[in-house]
């Protein structure tokens, strides 16, 4: 038996609106699919316009472009993220800021996020982070104080919500992503979504080679070329048809996992506070960091495959020309790891996982 940490599925109308493209010919970023899939996710996300894009690290570089963000400006980005959400904020040639995170949620420390804000500081990044919703009330509330702008990264947690209101409805800007790994696929790609009608309009003005609107083939600014293509939104769109069913089953494979690994020495990520965590990834935590990379090994022997929580940014080389220390980051980051918790994958598939967890530390307490 081979499990693998992640899957999409692709039972829905997919093949049906890709042939759809072949068959009209409209392969490329022309076509009804962009329009239809791009209108159809504001809707459920609940927020005026979107815009599709080529993936999740150029929906946040086109984020920060549309809000102006350069040179000399700082944008405050939690150190326990994937790092595409830093390394966009550097492909503005803006500074990047990290704070740390709260060891419950996983998510950016609000309280460390108003300690990092200098003069310079220009916007907040919150990351909702493997499904789990940021504190988006105390975060709304900092940036009002300073006069900052929000960013959602909601690549991981399409869906989930705070308050009752989804995530990437609540700052400026929003950047989702649609990557083979997603709740929701493409392939590749991504979306930015705002409220804002002139950063929209901003966004689909750099997205698109800056093309002006009032002659053809006549360029204003320098743009770029972050198209969707039709066939990748038509994906898209199916996969956005099948969204309750996709996350309604995450969340009973979270409650599998919660039910079965109880008293264990390991931390199942869970909701903390009013949220929906939607659990892209069912992510465990181990009491005693040493466990991680042996239960890791002892997985993949059963043929489990499992990955490690995403390391501290601020520890990797191009970001640690200066000492930080941010203890929850990096606690985090060395004690974490993510277990199959794709959609498709069936209970008796997620008890065996959690047999194999149980085996591991049997054999562990039985050594000691």
């Amino acid at each position: 038996m081979i499990i693998s940490v992640y899957q999409p599925s692709l039972t829905g109308n997919e093949k049906k609106y890709v042939n759809d493209c072949i068959d009209t010919s409209w392969i490329s970023s022309k076509g009804k699919y962009n329009d239809l899939f791009s209108e159809r996710f504001a809707g459920y996300i609940g927020v005026n316009y979107a815009t599709t894009v080529a993936n999740g690290t150029l929906a946040l570089h086109l984020a920060l472009m549309a809000l102006g963000i350069g040179k000399g400006d700082e944008v405050i980005v939690p150190s326990f993220t994937y790092i595409a959400s830093a390394n966009a904020v550097k492909y503005t040639s803006a500074e990047v800021v990290f704070a740390d995170s709260v060891k419950d949620s996983w998510q950016i420390d609000p309280e460390d996020i108003e300690k990092r804000i200098t003069s310079k500081t220009k916007a907040i990044m919150p990351v909702h982070l493997y499904g789990h919703p940021c504190e988006m009330d105390r975060i709304m509330e900092i940036a009002k104080k300073h006069r900052l702008f929000v960013i959602e990264d909601c690549a991981e947690a399409i869906g989930s919500e705070y308050k009752g209101q989804k995530v990437g409805s609540f700052g400026d800007i929003a950047a989702f992503s649609f990557f083979g790994n997603k709740t929701i696929t493409c392939g590749e790609g991504g979306m930015v979504l705002t409220n804002n009608k002139t950063l929209y309009e901003r966004a689909m003005h750099i997205k698109s080679q800056g093309l002006a609107d009032h002659r053809e083939y006549w360029h204003d600014i320098i743009g770029y070329n972050y198209r969707m293509t039709n066939i990748a939104a038509a994906i898209g769109l199916a996969q956005l048809e099948q969204i309750d069913k996709f996350i309604d089953r995450k969340i009973e494979i979270s409650e599998i996992y919660k039910k079965e690994l109880i008293g264990l020495p390991i931390k199942v990520h869970q909701s903390t506070g009013d949220v929906k965590h939607t659990y892209w990834m069912v992510s465990i935590s181990c009491n005693n960091l040493d466990d991680r990379e042996c239960l890791r090994g002892y997985l993949k022997e059963k043929g489990v495959e499992t990955r490690p929580t995403f390391y501290p940014v601020h520890t990797m080389p191009m970001y640690d020309d200066k000492y930080q220390s941010l203890p929850v980051a990096e606690e985090l980051g060395w004690s974490g790891m993510n277990l199959p918790s794709y959609p498709g994958l069936k209970d008796e598939e997620v008890k065996y996982v959690c047999d194999s967890i149980k085996e591991y530390f049997a054999r562990v307490n039985l050594h000691d």
